[in-house]
């Protein structure tokens, strides 16, 4: 895998691989964990969850700054790494209130912030030598793999450790139940007898006192979080030690030196130029006020503005020869924001959608997909059966045709003794994206190369577009899944009282998960075509001395895209389900347009 490439790659993949863990982690259950543990409504929780990914964004622009000013990417990194344990250390802490579970998320996003975008930047130092520079896109696909290696273990790990500290305190797993105990809790459930129902089948007798179920229940789910997080915390720990040890083979950046300080254009460049910041500073408050009174969203409006701010000031500090390359770099970042916000929904609605609105219990050939140990055989015999039938070598024919029989037979026992209605979590529908991630980049990596190898190649800004139309059909999967179920609006009325009562998803509308598991495939495809290609194209066309700050660039449009997450989460409880998916389709193909309207440009300052 990394024949080919500089040995600084793989201390890259391995120390990014820990630190994803844990991230994905987060991904996977902190809007399950914000609900279950504090009651809030799916709009809340959504405001929370988009600021948290706002910041594990937007704050690399501070990392990048730091080791742009620096040239001392590496040190800024391992900052990073010890600010982000220090993080999920804190939300390890069972019983915090939300002001300190707020504090310790804070925490691990600023540590991202220094650590994520100039380790990309590094990465691509390590291709800016030419005899590496050709395979620079291959480079980042396998760094990308790197990521979700590490993400696709994180639901499990999060869903075991969740599950099992639910069973040392005499409870099963289900998904629906504490947001029905926080009704309850509150006065606002409509159903008691179903509550009652589903008290009984977790707890394994009948319960009497539900008030003090639903509490208790409460207090165990959310404890077990707190040891995942624990989890994650320990897979930091990982990632240091690797760091630290091989550091050596990631490139060190010389400090740039200007070539005539005493020039007006290196003067007026600047980083620090005073009118380069009062300028963005002014955009920045002037878009915040600007929303506020439009929009009644001050919150929101600094999110832009500060990508506004962002924009006028890397223009402003730019040179003429490296403008028509930053300028270029933006318009992409435009389309970002955009990309993510609609893509970072399988961390909130198609959460919500996992859980609300998917079968609670699938048969045994589906449970193979819901359980670490047989989804792994299944894994390794598929890539056994790969061995026997592509390779040409005898003893890889035999060592797949061994993987096949040994681990089909070891799926086939796994199968046999699962029942016929088997119980899966909601959070393990984020192992499938980094699965799919890892099952396809070699495939995609190899078209681009059979496609590279008779010149038809896509551009890498071609590829972004592409990315979008792709995405787009992902949503098309789930909205056609979506129609005729009952809506979440509909499932809230107000009684005769006037209080507002709220009754949980009936069975009558969950589907089956492959509509989801299909819906994220798409969506993983177009994520190859984007991410990581977009990942490429900043590193060759940033300017030098704005490496880790375009790096930085990049991952604040992410910022924005991830604020923008919260049209789901507000949408939610509002619109037809078909509605709310319809956004993002539309979202993602005027991006599309935006791009291909724009492509020319955009070739050309890869050149």
């Amino acid at each position: 895998m990394f024949k080919g490439h500089p040995k600084g790659l793989f201390v890259a993949f391995f120390t990014n691989m820990g630190e994803r863990f844990g991230f994905y982690t987060m991904m996977a259950i902190l809007v399950l964990f914000l609900q279950a543990k504090y009651g809030l409504t799916e709009q809340e929780a959504g405001d929370y969850y988009s600021w948290f990914y706002f910041g594990i964004y937007a704050l690399a622009l501070i990392g990048g700054i730091l080791a742009d000013a620096t040239r001392k990417y590496k040190t800024v990194i391992l900052i990073g790494l010890l600010i982000m344990f220090t993080g999920y250390a804190i939300v390890a802490i069972p019983g915090n209130t939300l002001t300190f579970t707020l504090i310790g998320l804070f925490t691990i996003a600023l540590g991202n912030g220094l650590f994520k975008g100039n380790l990309q930047a590094v990465v691509g130092q390590l291709y800016d030598d030419p005899k590496y520079s050709k395979v620079r896109d291959s480079a980042f696909m396998i760094f990308y793999m790197g990521i979700n290696i590490g993400a696709f273990f994180a639901p499990f790990v999060a869903t075991g450790i969740r599950n099992w500290f639910l069973g040392t305190q005499g409870f099963l797993h289900d998904g629906s139940l504490p947001a029905m105990c926080h009704a309850y809790i509150k006065g606002s459930l409509d159903d008691v007898s179903a509550f009652q129902l589903l008290a009984d089948k977790v707890s394994g007798t009948s319960v009497t006192d539900l008030t003090a179920f639903a509490q208790n229940y409460i207090a165990a789910f959310a404890k077990g979080y707190n040891y995942a997080f624990a989890i994650a915390a320990g897979t930091m720990i990982l990632s240091l030690i690797v760091y630290l040890v091989f550091n050596k083979l990631l490139p060190s950046v010389a400090k740039i030196q200007a070539k005539d300080s005493t020039s007006k254009e290196n003067k007026s460049n600047s980083t620090t130029s005073p009118v380069a910041i009062a300028l963005a500073i002014g955009l920045m408050i002037t878009t915040s006020v600007i929303f506020h009174f439009a929009f009644n969203d001050v919150k929101l409006g600094s999110a832009v503005g500060l990508f506004i701010g962002f924009i006028a000031w890397i223009i402003q500090i730019s040179t003429k020869e490296e403008r028509p390359r930053v300028t270029s770099l933006i318009l992409v970042f435009i389309v970002v924001i955009f990309f993510w916000m609609s893509f970072h929904q399988n961390g909130l609605t198609l959460t919500f959608f996992a859980r609300d609105y998917t079968v609670k219990n699938v048969g045994a050939f589906t449970n193979i997909f819901f359980n670490l140990q047989s989804i792994l055989a299944f894994i390794g015999s598929l890539a056994g059966l790969y061995l026997l039938i592509a390779r040409k070598e005898t003893l890889q024919k035999i060592i797949g045709a061994a993987m096949f029989l040994v681990l089909g037979g070891l799926t086939y026992y796994f199968v046999s003794g699962y029942s016929s209605e088997n119980p899966i979590a909601p959070e393990v529908f984020q192992s499938f994206n980094p699965l799919f991630i890892v099952a396809l980049t070699f495939p995609v990596m190899g078209v681009f190369t059979w496609l590279r190898n008779k010149n038809l190649e896509p551009s890498t800004p071609k590829k972004i577009g592409i990315g979008m139309i792709i995405a787009a059909v992902g949503f098309i999967v789930v909205l056609l899944a979506s129609l005729n179920l009952v809506s979440p609006h509909e499932l809230q009325f107000t009684d005769a009282t006037g209080a507002v009562k709220y009754n949980p998803v009936p069975d009558s509308s969950r589907v089956v998960p492959y509509w989801l598991i299909s819906s994220y495939l798409i969506l993983t495809i177009a994520e190859l075509f984007l991410s990581p290609m977009g990942l490429s194209f900043v590193s060759k066309v940033a300017p030098p001395r704005f490496q880790g700050l375009m790096q930085g660039g990049w991952l604040l449009a992410t910022a924005v895209g991830n604020k923008f997450l919260f049209v789901g989460s507000n949408f939610w409880g509002k619109l037809d389900l078909w509605q709310l998916w319809a956004i993002f389709i539309v979202c993602c193909l005027l991006s599309a347009t935006f791009i291909f309207i724009i492509l020319k440009r955009l070739e050309n300052a890869t050149k």
